[in-house]
């Protein structure tokens, strides 16, 4: 599925960033008392009363007496909005109504964009009667709330759920995959999809951020129909650009959502920036399969695959599954390589394995290996199965799902990938407590 998106608008210094951490349920955003402080792509996954979306904090917003600048602020909005399913637009409380807050409001009421009105740092009862001021901005009842005190952030979960548009499944048809090429600015998408497709379908310049939109090619790959979807590369925060470029990068993380692979492209002569290891763990997070294509390899200094791919592993530990490709998109070299490699994940997403071989894998490594424990209660295995594909999710019913521990849900995914392979893809493990067994 196809997760919605929700972005929190406003202007700088009303908690944005620690909201988009007290909804996620954990601390991703950096947040200070200094305006901008937020400088890195900021987006979560927020799971909420069975409902998903995706959070993103879209930045402060400046405005400035000249007109050049307020002018690139409401590009920046307008593509936020026209990019989102939901707005939350949060406000300051204790400032009360400010100029800013009025022409964003303005905005959004243009819009056909469902609106989440949220008056925070309402830290108390005093605070929180003076949200009734924001009614004048003309978005319904404000919604008063504490983002760094947990305030009314359960109602304006709530409240977003309500208006989320409903699900849109992804095709998951065996005859029609789904490639997502991603990665920084410059490291030659679009020179690897003209590669591919075998033609210029996108525009190639030296120019970092030439693409803008997610541009969908179709590619027979013998008998198979792959959509091959290129992207504008995701910065990071503190070098988004003003107006649709700033928000290309909500476009990229959708065409990840909706793809079945992607193809993370690296740069040989930069190989493995932070930027790339954020990418990397946005496509586990969403569980989608993965290959590491080396690109511009003509240009590498040190030449030695081994080496190289030595370092990257030691960079990217949480997918050890990862295939990697080096190419020179621009010259064609190791190109033909790529989509056999994809096809493959392709496959092994789509693997489903019967439920007693699965058992006896599991069976085997529960003997192997001493059972997590706490106090006097001990974790036990019932029984395992595969429930899904694309991507693989297999269910564990056990006697207490909270004895699970990351470290024996890593071991027992190590020994499913050891007797089933599963290449290139992530999958899910997911533990259901089963009856009150007492330990013996």
């Amino acid at each position: 599925m196809s997760k919605p998106i929700v972005a929190i608008v406003g202007r700088q210094n009303v908690g944005k960033s620690t909201l988009l951490n007290r909804l996620a349920g954990k601390r991703i955003a950096i947040v200070g008392n200094i305006p901008g402080t937020t400088r890195d792509r900021i987006f979560a996954d927020v799971s909420w009363r069975e409902a998903e979306f995706t959070l993103i904090d879209t930045g402060g917003l400046e405005l400035s007496p000249s007109s050049a600048i307020a002018q690139g602020i409401k590009g920046q909005v307008e593509a936020a909005i026209a990019e989102a399913d939901v707005i939350i637009f949060l406000v300051d409380t204790a400032d009360g109504v400010v100029s800013s807050d009025t022409e964003i409001a303005q905005m959004l009421r243009r819009s056909d964009k469902p609106v989440v009105l949220a008056a925070n740092k309402a830290d108390n009862a005093r605070l929180e009667a003076e949200a009734v001021e924001f009614h004048q901005l003309g978005l319904g009842s404000p919604l008063a709330i504490s983002a760094y005190h947990r305030r009314g952030t359960a109602e304006l979960l709530d409240r977003v759920v309500s208006l989320l548009p409903a699900p849109k499944a992804v095709k998951t048809k065996a005859e029609l995959m789904k490639l997502a090429i991603v990665g920084r600015p410059n490291v030659g998408k679009s020179t690897l999809l003209n590669a591919l497709i075998g033609e210029e379908r996108a525009i190639v310049d030296k120019v970092p951020g030439t693409t803008h939109d997610a541009v969908n090619s179709l590619l027979d790959f013998g008998g198979q129909n792959v959509i091959l979807i290129d992207t504008a590369g995701i910065r990071r925060r503190g070098r988004w650009g003003k107006g649709v470029e700033k928000y290309s990068v909500i476009r990229a993380l959708r065409a990840i959502d909706e793809a079945d692979v992607a193809l993370l492209v690296l740069d040989a002569t930069e190989l493995l920036t932070s930027q790339d290891e954020h990418i990397a763990g946005y496509i586990q997070q969403a569980a989608k399969g993965i290959i590491l294509v080396v690109n511009k390899w003509d240009l590498a200094v040190n030449k030695d695959m081994t080496e190289s791919n030595r370092y990257i592993r030691s960079k990217l530990k949480f997918m050890p599954y990862a295939p990697v490709v080096y190419t020179s998109a621009k010259f064609g070299e190791g190109v033909d390589r790529v989509m056999p490699e994809a096809f493959q994940v392709y496959q092994e997403r789509l693997k489903r394995l019967p439920t007693t071989e699965v058992n006896d894998v599991i069976q085997r490594a529960v003997a192997a290996h001493t059972l997590p424990r706490k106090g006097g209660k001990r974790l036990k295995i019932l029984y395992a199965t595969q429930a899904e594909v694309n991507p693989p999710t297999f269910v564990f019913f056990v006697n207490d799902a909270k004895l699970v521990h990351f470290s024996y849900r890593h071991y027992l995914e190590n020994k499913l990938r050891q007797s089933f392979g599963f290449a290139g893809t992530p999958f899910r493990l997911v533990f259901k407590t089963r009856g009150e067994e007492r330990d013996s």
